[in-house]
């Protein structure tokens, strides 16, 4: 198959599985063609079945903000045209599906059939896509796309209640290469060096926005400290960054909160981790847990969003009300100290994100993709 795939290239969970996904394809011999302004992220290793097309556009000063949408579908009707794409594969719907939807009416008049898949992730439904502006135009080209996917349950739910959506949404859930994981997981090395023997290490990631409520992070942080000797790692960077180093500095923890900026694979700290952080307002799925999970770390979490697909309560960790700061953290503390418990959530953690691996996730991709392209030579 001649694939192409749309996303973002920004550090992000919507960016990394579309970018995975195009790899794993590759992988298997399909040719895989992205499409965005930038580089994605993680397109950080050659391999001749994966090309890059860049959406370029020009300033002009009649423009306060660039024509980005407009630029995007000619760039995908031309790459349609001369690498004769089979099937079109967007990540993300603002504005990636109205883009998609608009260069499959230009290439139906040219005779071409391009049929496209919109995969939802989140924050372009329950956040940006709530906006009156956007609402239209999204549930015009959901409706319109030849397939719809969702990365959680409780994403298509959410979706459904929002949006008048006629078409059918199949739920296809995010993954991992297990794998390759266990492959780091085993050479990887403990990522503070002067760590002491009992200390205990906790960790968060993310792209450090509001929704994520990394405030939340610290304070539980904050308590956990009290009573067990440890440390916490955050990883990621972002808009909310400044004012989580200043309420670090106003708990006087800087001496034990350990900021790293982004980094593209981490795996390899997370293999360091004791416990996982994610107390977000909402996650349509929560891929940084499943990496941590995948690394054997319980997760300690809020049941917003898909989230409970993932992580399972009181088995591969705990969740907890949005907000809920203090149970947070007595659940942390509790499974801290019982070794015997912390050795089993983590048995339990691994075998859960089993489940997620790209082996069992990626047929259900190429059978929905055959369909489409099948369907289009009708």
């Amino acid at each position: 198959m001649n694939i192409g795939i749309v996303c973002y290239p920004t550090f992000g969970g919507s960016g990394a599985v579309a970018t995975e996904l195009g790899k794993a394809l590759a992988e298997q011999g399909h040719r895989v063609h992205f499409i965005s302004y930038n580089l994605p992220f993680k397109l950080n290793h050659f391999n001749e079945n994966i090309i890059y097309h860049e959406v370029e556009w020009y300033e002009y000063p009649l423009f306060e903000y660039q024509p980005y949408e407009s630029a995007l579908t000619s760039k995908i009707v031309d790459v349609a045209l001369y690498e004769t794409l089979d099937l079109l594969h967007v990540h993300y719907a603002i504005p990636h599906a109205s883009a998609a939807y608009m260069a499959k009416q230009i290439l139906l008049s040219k005779k071409i059939k391009l049929p496209y898949i919109t995969t939802l992730h989140g924050t372009d439904i329950t956040l940006v896509g709530k906006d009156p502006s956007f609402e239209p135009v999204i549930r015009f080209s959901l409706n319109n796309s030849d397939a719809i996917t969702s990365v959680s349950k409780t994403l298509k739910k959410e979706t459904l209640n929002i949006f008048k959506i006629d078409n059918n949404i199949e739920v296809i859930h995010n993954f991992i290469d297990f794998e390759k994981i266990q492959q780091i997981r085993k050479e990887a090395r403990c990522c503070i060096s002067n760590k002491s023997k009992n200390e205990k290490i906790l960790m968060h990631i993310s792209n450090f926005r509001r929704v994520k409520r990394i405030d939340d992070v610290v304070k539980i942080f904050a308590l956990v400290r009290k009573k067990i000797k440890s440390k916490l790692v955050l990883i990621g960077d972002g808009p909310e960054k400044p004012h989580i180093e200043r309420l670090v500095r106003a708990l006087k923890l800087q001496n034990d909160v350990i900021f790293t900026g982004r980094i593209v694979e981490p795996i390899e700290i997370l293999s360091s981790a004791d416990l996982f952080l994610l107390p977000s307002e909402t996650e349509s799925f929560g891929l940084a847990a499943l990496e941590a999970m995948a690394v054997g770390v319980p997760v300690i979490s809020t049941n917003a969003g898909g989230i409970t697909e993932v992580n399972i309560h009181d088995k591969t960790g705990y969740v907890c009300n949005v907000g809920d700061i203090k149970n947070m953290a007595k659940l942390s503390i509790d499974l801290l100290s019982d070794e015997k418990k912390l050795m089993q959530f983590k048995q339990n953690a691994l075998i859960q994100a089993k489940k997620f691996d790209v082996k069992n996730i990626l047929p259900k991709y190429l059978t929905l993709y055959k369909k489409l392209i099948d369907n289009s030579k009708l």
